[in-house]
């Protein structure tokens, strides 16, 4: 890769910080990332094991309540990962670096400490969502294979195992350019799967459930919403990717995250429309163990509508592990790049990312929706909430001080970053505030 700066003297803004060329024996090739490519990464890490889990917990509110909800953590989420991409792109500019992780980002800007801290909120965020996809994951592959092959139903930890090693070792053999086309057709399968489960369980809608409300009931679904929302450990790779091109960063940001929350809201009106709320099943300390998917997943609503849920859900969160396997990976080549220097192979590297949590998946097959709801309330709130904003509100105090060409990617200034800051603090505190409630 070969640093470039190009400076518009009119707007003061650098449109592209370097290329990626590849030398082929005879000259070399411009290998320009494209806003497709890094668009179809966003959605396709986004669209995982958070939209399987949206029915259950959407549920108890109804249909308009979690359509507002949904649309202000999008909201969120979209300018969470612009200042990501804010953030990196200036720090990539003043170190005059190609690429850079986000725990590297994060040390730049707010030191060792800060760096620490937020690696080890890293680590339990990427290692938790990556349990909750191989067990379901694994789940949904186990049931599968029972159906076609007409065996009886295995021991779970033989799908988690399975689903680990298949996803897994694709990752680890494939090159980066054929796990992005790969990414990108698994996306396609699960828009066209998602399509045909909009149709068919479109007919069994029942106008008396649009109308049903439950506004109290909302704030219980906030963390898993901003789990299924979630994309912005990715947003590091897509910068690099986009060779610094701040246009399109923020098409393919847009673009990226956009697409699933269309999908989320036709995704939560079709099953909230078809099931009713009187279905759903509670324990007595609240945590919800009716699953909507897995009633329609067996066929309960027709045979064909199973084998599509089965398939949406299955690549669904194929794609979600790939992206956050990526974003695992980068986070560990942080920090060995600070321990060692040097990284000997990338065997080590991928089973420090994929064989504790297929571990713990073994160990727990049930953590499904507990590993969401932890990694909403307090890793999202911490890494796509007030790390960013502790990082622009720093970044943008010292480009006041210097001539620098850092520019932003957010609109609004402090004022953007305070309200950001609030509702990050104000998704943390809740649950404590319930628990002392009730």
């Amino acid at each position: 890769m070969v640093p470039i700066k190009t400076v518009l003297q009119d707007s003061e803004q650098v449109t592209r910080l370097f290329s990626h060329l590849e030398f082929d024996g005879k000259k070399l090739n411009h290998q320009p990332g494209s806003v497709l490519g890094s668009s179809a990464l966003i959605v396709g890490t986004t669209i995982g094991a958070g939209i399987l889990a949206l029915p259950a917990v959407t549920l108890p509110s109804g249909i308009v309540p979690s359509t507002s909800g949904l649309i202000a953590v999008w909201l969120y989420a979209l300018v969470s990962g612009l200042l990501v991409a804010e953030v990196t792109l200036n720090t990539m500019r003043t170190e005059g670096r190609a690429n850079i992780g986000f725990l590297g980002v994060v040390e730049k800007i707010l030191g060792k400490v800060g760096g620490r801290l937020t690696g080890g909120v890293y680590l339990f965020m990427h290692y938790a969502l990556l349990v909750a996809y191989i067990t379901e994951g694994g789940d949904i592959l186990e049931s599968a294979t029972a159906k076609i092959w007409s065996v009886q139903i295995l021991p779970s930890w033989v799908g988690t195992i399975a689903f680990t090693l298949l996803f897994g070792g694709i990752m680890y053999l494939g090159r980066e350019k054929f796990i992005e086309k790969l990414n990108s057709a698994f996306v396609g399968i699960v828009i066209v799967s998602f399509l045909g489960l909009l149709l068919l369980a479109g007919g069994h809608i029942q106008s008396t459930q649009l109308l049903f409300q439950n506004w109290s009931a909302l704030g219980s679904a906030i963390s898993v919403m901003s789990v299924a929302l979630f994309f912005q450990n990715v947003v590091p790779l897509v910068v690099t990717q986009l060779e610094g091109d701040a246009h399109k960063i923020r098409q393919s940001i847009f673009i990226g995250s956009v697409i699933p929350l269309i999908m989320f809201l036709a995704w939560n009106t079709v099953i909230l429309g078809s099931i009713s709320p009187d279905m759903l099943r509670a324990t007595s300390n609240g945590k919800i163990i009716f699953d909507p998917l897995q009633v329609l997943r067996a066929g309960g609503a027709g045979e064909w509508l199973g084998v599509l849920v089965s398939i949406f859900s299955e690549f669904a969160i194929a794609t979600s592990f790939i992206g956050f396997v990526y974003g695992l990976l980068d986070l560990l080549k942080d920090i060995f790049f600070i321990a060692q220097r040097k990284l000997s192979s990338r065997l080590p590297l991928y089973s420090l990312a994929i064989f504790p949590p297929m571990t713990l998946g073994t160990l727990n097959p049930s953590i499904f929706f507990t590993a969401l709801d932890y990694t909403g309330t307090f890793s999202i709130s911490v890494l796509g909430g007030i790390i960013p904003v502790l990082m622009s509100w720093k970044q943008r105090q010292e480009q006041e001080n210097s001539d620098g060409i850092n520019q932003p990617l957010v609109p609004g200034g402090k004022v953007t970053l305070i309200v950001m800051l609030g509702v990050a603090l104000a998704m943390m505190v809740r649950p404590i505030v319930s628990s002392y409630t009730n």
